[in-house]
């Protein structure tokens, strides 16, 4: 009998990671489901090498969880069809997604040729994005918070909080295949290949993430009242209309260069005191 894997993240969606991934018994026969935690596979050439072909995969989860099955089977074959059920906190790749409200969605060629960032001499590939600015500054302060406590991190609140009082811009050069631009008071900085992150921001409503390019968004040059006046029309794709404040760059070959180290966020992964990133489609 043909089985379904179900590749589930005990800590995805604060800690409701394996009650999501049980959702799937309302729609598959349970017989044919093998559950397996994704923090006991070791090694997924040789997971997959002990698959059928006709068996399937689902990896559930939220964007952390895709994030680190794309890094970690980069170079694995994979020959079995691949689908992601989202049961994560963010779930922004199924937001840029054509029906949002179907949580089962076909992986294989959303994987395929994916763009790669380069952090601090390490590669990472990336499904969303590879953000700079206030965005890794909420994802270190998140860490931190859920290092002391269990509760649901509030990244909004973080936001704010940033952007009022503690987090600092920077000033910015980004070099878009091969041409040089400098911005002033940088506030976020992402390479998107989507076009949501953050939990449901869209920084870039017209990227594609089925096309050959990048888009990085530069929210840039206004103070922190002004800052956080424009920041809630991100979540529509609005704020893309403040052309004084926001600039959307497309290509396939981008660096981010920041005047001091920052927390760098990849597909919602911190990596901390970083001054430079690079971002290829």
């Amino acid at each position: 009998m043909k089985k379904k894997y179900v590749l589930y993240n005990p800590v995805a969606g604060n800690g409701k990671g394996k009650e999501g991934a049980e959702e799937l018994k309302t729609r598959f026969d349970e017989q044919s489901l093998v559950y397996v935690d994704v923090t006991t596979v070791n090694d997924y050439a040789e997971f997959f090498a002990g698959l059928s072909e006709e068996d399937e995969v689902i990896v559930c989860g939220g964007d952390g969880t895709l994030n680190r099955f794309v890094n970690q089977t980069a170079g694995v074959a994979i020959n079995n069809k691949l689908y992601y059920y989202a049961c994560g906190s963010g779930n922004d790749f199924l937001r840029d997604m054509k029906d949002p409200n179907e949580k089962l969605v076909e992986l294989n060629e959303f994987i395929e040729n994916l763009p790669v960032a380069n952090v601090n001499g390490k590669e990472y590939r990336f499904l969303n994005n590879v953000g700079f600015g206030i965005d890794g500054y909420c994802c270190e302060m998140g860490d931190k918070l859920r290092g002391q406590s269990d509760k649901p991190v509030n990244y909004t609140g973080i936001a704010i909080k940033g952007l009022l009082f503690h987090y600092k811009p920077t000033n910015a050069t980004v070099i878009m295949d091969g041409k040089e631009y400098f911005f002033k008071k940088v506030w976020l900085a992402p390479t998107m290949n989507g076009r949501f992150y953050g939990g449901g921001m869209m920084a870039t409503p017209d990227q594609d993430r089925t096309g050959d390019t990048l888009s990085v968004m530069l929210f840039h040059g206004s103070g922190r009242l002004k800052t956080l006046m424009i920041f809630p029309s991100i979540f529509k794709g609005e704020h893309v209309k403040k052309v004084k404040n926001v600039t959307v760059l497309t290509g396939k070959e981008i660096t981010v260069k920041f005047d001091g180290p920052r927390a760098v966020q990849v597909d919602g992964e911190t990596v901390l005191g970083i001054t430079e990133y690079t971002a290829k489609k």
